[in-house]
């Protein structure tokens, strides 16, 4: 399958393709399913970062249709990985569901790029929701003494016993019920931040699109935090 017009201008970004082997599958809960991969070279090719994602690409009635996930617990030596997918309609949810060991699906690696902040922060600032928890996750882990604040957008009544887990001492998770398309958390996020953003925080957000720019924007212009201090990315767009 090819990957249409939006292939032909990763390729002109410098992408790189490679095809994933399904080696293992898992449904955790009814609306949580977990695959593990194969890397047909693809990590030691890339490298790997905190909160690094894929483009996977599938078939949708003969037209390529893609969408991004994030690696977890990668393994640049051994070559494997695992994906979470959250289940609901889809093309990508339905793949899923009926992915086998032996399966195979075309990844693309471009727009991933993520640093650590130098030096690291006093404090993480994090805004996110089941897309992103995945991302998360491997956000904590990449910075294990950091405190840490997270404020989880929670959809469905499974998303909280899948929300990230402090970890380490000064680690608080708050769980916000999604309403209003996403206003209730912009509005609880908006109340906290003045007294937690200082010049040695980190603020990472991601959320749906509309969500996700409203809380960078408010960050960047009332509260002043500089680019190097934050990184805003949507993970998915509202119906």
């Amino acid at each position: 399958m090819g990957h249409g017009w939006q292939g032909a201008v990763l390729k002109l970004m410098r992408a790189k393709d490679f095809t994933l082997t399904v080696t293992s599958n898992e449904r955790v809960s009814d609306r949580l399913h977990r695959l593990s991969f194969s890397d047909g070279g693809m990590l030691r090719a890339t490298g790997v970062h905190p909160t690094m994602w894929v483009r996977l690409w599938f078939d949708n009635g003969g037209r390529p249709h893609q969408r991004a996930y994030t690696l977890v617990e990668p393994d640049p030596t051994d070559g494997t990985f695992r994906m979470d997918f959250a289940l609901h309609s889809g093309r990508a949810s339905d793949w899923a569901r009926a992915a086998r060991p032996g399966d195979t699906i075309e990844a693309t690696v471009q727009g991933s790029e993520f640093a650590l902040p130098d030096p690291l922060p006093s404090r993480l600032l994090v805004v996110g929701d089941a897309a992103s928890r995945p991302a998360i996750d491997s956000l904590l882990a990449s910075m294990p003494l950091t405190p840490a604040t997270i404020w989880y957008e929670t959809s469905h009544a499974f998303d909280g016993d899948h929300a990230p887990r402090g970890g380490a001492p000064g680690r608080e998770v708050i769980q916000v019920p999604r309403r209003d398309q996403g206003a209730h958390l912009i509005k609880t996020v908006r109340a906290a931040l003045p007294e937690r953003v200082d010049d040695a925080s980190y603020l990472w957000i991601a959320c749906d699109t509309a969500t996700t720019r409203s809380l960078a924007s408010y960050a960047r212009r009332q509260l002043g935090v500089p680019k190097e201090r934050l990184h805003a990315l949507g993970y998915w767009r509202a119906a």
